[in-house]
């Protein structure tokens, strides 16, 4: 029999003749409960934004994305085109152009981009699947365009109000201001789809074919300013746009989706990391009154340790007892606030009763690697509380060997 474990769950479970100590423990065992089921549900709820994050980047930016090195534009030739085309590592491609523009409705104004894009290009980036109001481009439709949610908000521009075009201006190279209505070039559109994403996104990109694109920046036919690329799904992208640069070399420049977008995940990763260092201090602050607790049961146990020292039982023996006695609260304490905020998670991804917006209900995550970050924490700090506690045991109750006088 483990002498110190059974002491430690008699102490436990034996109900104290001290009420003030039922109560610390009380407490105790209460702010582990709640530190462990607040971290483990900030974890959980971050978790959910990265991936809701990620997912609206997914419908926003594709997988790999290769542009010039000087200036805004290439010129599609033979060889760039026969290496795309022929890229058994590629699902999709699209070519597009962007470029920045003014846009006007009625008498509202807004500078926001344009991306000229071919009838592949949903094939790469899922944004016809975010188009709430309308439909996408249509080759049977020309001089249409889609625009984000909330820029069409700005212009108080809607679907197929007919009579009224979004017209989409870009400045003249070297004609100046002079005459502004030789200063830019013009093209008038007919909205016919809003779509939702991210509000960057949506605040900044108007939608067009490519055809109108390269009339309102007099490009020519094979001119573009980008190739979007949707890899198949055991590609890694961090390495193949790494070989595809090696390859077209200095001329072009390859980014995966995490370097288009990567101060969006540094900002996730560290409010993430921000969050946990917070709710671990929280935590801490709760293993405080685990220390009380352990102490509080020590100066109650003094007579009780007297005899247990007179029976034989070493000190480090009678230490490990408030070891164990630490941990094994933190343990049941962990244990329970697991189980609770793990079904508030549940209940908050089958019931959604969290809301973010009346539509989008605030997203979580059960992850494996969340509970075991949440376990490995407070499994430490409840062990470091425990042992810190005991090692006051001599101190607290002035334990000393009993002596033996010879004849």
């Amino acid at each position: 029999m483990n002498f110190p474990l059974y002491i430690a769950k008699r102490y436990l479970f034996a109900k104290s003749g001290t009420n003030a100590i039922n109560i610390i423990t009380i407490i105790a065992s209460t702010g582990v409960v709640l530190g462990t089921a607040a971290l483990f549900i900030i974890l959980s709820a971050f978790s959910g934004l990265r991936t809701f994050n990620y997912s609206l980047l997914n419908i926003s930016d594709p997988d790999i994305k290769i542009t010039a090195t000087k200036g805004k534009s290439f010129i599609y030739d033979a060889p760039l085109q026969n290496f795309i085309s022929k890229d058994s590592e590629i699902a999709a491609f699209s070519k597009v152009i962007e470029e920045r523009v003014f846009l006007k409705n009625k008498n509202k104004q807004q500078i926001a981009f344009i991306k000229g894009v071919d009838y592949n290009y949903t094939k790469v980036v899922a944004l016809d699947q975010a188009i709430q109001v309308g439909t996408w481009l249509k080759k049977e439709y020309t001089n249409t365009s889609i625009v984000g949610n909330s820029l069409a908000y700005k212009l108080s521009a809607g679907v197929e109000s007919f009579g009224e075009y979004l017209e989409i201006l870009v400045p003249k190279v070297g004609t100046g201001f002079i005459n502004p209505s030789r200063s830019f070039r013009k093209i008038n559109t007919q909205i016919v789809g809003i779509y939702y994403a991210n509000e960057d996104f949506e605040n900044n990109y108007v939608f067009i074919s490519n055809a109108q694109a390269q009339q309102l920046l007099n490009f020519n036919s094979d001119q573009f300013t980008g190739i979007e690329i949707k890899l198949k799904p055991e590609t890694d992208a961090a390495n193949y746009a790494q070989s595809v640069q090696e390859k077209l070399g200095s001329q072009y420049k390859v980014q995966t989706r995490a370097q288009l977008n990567e101060l969006l995940y540094k900002v996730i990763n560290t409010e993430n990391f921000i969050s946990y260092l917070i709710f671990t201090l929280i935590i801490i602050i709760a293993m405080f009154n685990i220390i009380g607790s352990i102490i509080m049961m020590i100066i109650d146990k003094k007579k009780n340790l007297k005899t247990l020292l007179s029976l034989g039982v070493s000190i480090p023996e009678i230490k490990k007892i408030f070891v164990l006695q630490g941990f094994l609260l933190t343990l049941m304490s962990m244990a329970v606030g697991l189980f609770l905020s793990v079904i508030l998670v549940i209940v908050q991804q089958k019931f959604q009763i969290f809301m973010i917006t009346t539509s989008i209900p605030y997203p979580v995550e059960l992850r494996g690697s969340n509970l075991l970050v949440v376990i490995t924490t407070i499994t430490v700090l409840g062990f470091l509380a425990a042992k810190l506690a005991s090692s006051r045991t001599v101190s607290y109750t002035h334990l000393t060997l009993p002596t033996i006088y010879s004849v």
